[in-house]
């Protein structure tokens, strides 16, 4: 007996470009992930704002909009450029130097620039005294500062990393060992100085926005915007270096040299920096840090924009809070240095994971 053979019921086919969760090869990668990271540069955009109003306007003593009141505001206003430009310093420039040397728990300032701006100040009091301190504190003296710090970085750079046995953990000792030879010959001098002089020079060397001068923004500005600007449109290199020196030459990328690149324009914002506004160890590194959890990504195209943004709003809001509500604006520099440093003891504690 003939029987009709069975049809098979087809079954609809899931389309390849539709899966059930997001997969990309973009920057996120998933779409919450790229949701999360605007929703958290949006909220520390408006507290940056809020953080910076706050301390251009909070208990200004004139009508806001007449002449008095702006005056006022114009001297809190370079007050908060200084803030600006030591965040855009420290964060891009560590997440860039973090990304050469392929190690999340150093920072730029292991290369002796703290250092130098110690040994600098300490001999201008010990040879110059404090009418020497005060009378140093001129353009002239900040050109003089950045050119040293940054010729000390080139001077390491040219001598290590253009060899044939080039080598970038080498590099880093070498830093170590000529910032601890500098604190050396500063700790010498401080001995030799009278408690007033000491007195003095101590509180010229903690990091203060009441350090930088307005007049020497026409020079640090520009150098700060080129640096930026020329890191962030090697976005895609840094992406690149960051898996490593053998996969970034296998991929065509000169390694040595675009390491070179990148070390010179973070010794060029560091030096920046700390020239304006005094050493700031681990702001870098607790920004960065941060930075890292906030946006999920790899991408520097990303990372630069949330690591300034974050620097702004630590820095912005610490100053209003510390200023405004405790009125001790002289310890922020040493809070964040401690909350940078026990950061940087629980990721070392941890064996440098995230």
């Amino acid at each position: 007996m003939y029987k009709k053979p069975a049809t098979r019921r087809l079954l609809p086919v899931r389309s390849l470009s539709a899966p059930k969760s997001y997969r990309s090869a973009g920057a996120f990668r998933t779409l919450g992930a790229a949701r999360r990271y605007w929703i958290i540069l949006a909220v520390l955009g408006v507290i940056a704002v809020l953080a910076a109003f706050g301390l251009l306007a909070y208990k200004n003593p004139f009508e806001m909009g007449s002449q008095k009141w702006w005056l006022i505001a114009e001297r809190r206003g370079n007050a908060l450029i200084a803030m600006g430009i030591a965040a855009v310093c420290q964060a891009v420039a560590t997440i860039a130097f973090q990304t050469v040397t392929n190690n999340r728990i150093i920072t730029p300032g292991i290369l002796g620039f703290q250092a130098l701006y110690t040994a600098i100040h300490t001999a201008t009091v010990y040879f110059a005294g404090v009418t020497g301190l005060v009378a140093a504190r001129t353009l002239d003296t900040f050109i003089f500062q950045t050119i040293m710090m940054v010729a000390l970085s080139l001077l390491i750079y040219s001598w290590l990393l253009t060899g044939k046995h080039a080598n970038m953990h080498v590099m880093l000792l070498v830093g170590v060992v000529i910032g601890g030879g500098l604190g050396s010959v500063s700790t010498f001098m401080q001995r030799m100085l009278t408690p007033s002089e000491f007195d003095v020079l101590t509180a010229r060397l903690f990091a203060s926005v009441n350090n930088a001068e307005p007049e020497y923004y026409p020079i640090a500005v520009p150098l700060v915007l080129v640096s930026v600007l020329i890191l962030w449109a090697k976005s895609r290199t840094l992406n690149t270096l960051s898996l490593g020196a053998p996969a970034a030459t296998n991929l065509g990328i000169s390694y040595r040299r675009q390491a070179i690149v990148v070390l010179v324009l973070v010794s060029v914002l560091m030096a920046v920096s700390t020239a304006l506004v005094g050493p700031l160890t681990f702001l870098g590194f607790l920004v960065a840090t941060m930075t890292y959890q906030a946006t999920d990504t790899f991408d520097h195209r990303y990372l630069f924009p949330m690591s300034i943004l974050l620097a702004f709003a630590t820095l912005a809001a610490a100053y209003f809070i510390m200023n405004h509500i405790f009125s001790a604006q002289g310890v922020v520099g040493i809070i964040i240095e401690l909350v940078g440093g026990i950061a940087f003891l629980i990721i070392i504690l941890r064996k440098g994971k995230l």
